[in-house]
């Protein structure tokens, strides 16, 4: 499996930038990738006045690689909720992953 982490900063966002990303999180971007093909899993991340982060495991590195062009290709939301561009994009490989099964 291959793992993708894009992360933005929110160092000088405006007040209200966290509860915005989790107002986008949970009621258009989680819906959306649960339903996306080829992806293992997401994780959304946050530090208030830190960053926030999506952490993407993917089942193929064409469909990582796919969903990065995509992504490079458009502005994604949390850019527009955070005003700055991704500080960071990092494509990684998975060694493990150990689920436990319990609902999250």
């Amino acid at each position: 499996m291959h793992g993708l982490t894009i992360r933005w900063s929110l160092q000088g966002a405006p007040e209200g930038t966290v509860e915005a990303l989790r107002a986008y999180v949970l009621e258009q971007s989680a819906p959306r990738f649960a339903a996306m093909p080829e992806l293992h899993s997401k994780v959304w991340q946050v530090v208030d006045r830190g960053f926030f982060a999506g952490s993407y495991v993917w089942e193929t590195a064409e469909s990582r690689a796919e969903f990065l062009r995509r992504f490079r290709a458009e502005p994604s939301a949390v850019t527009q909720i955070v005003g700055t561009e991704p500080e960071s994009v990092q494509e990684w490989d998975v060694v493990a992953i150990i689920e436990s099964g319990r609902p999250r």
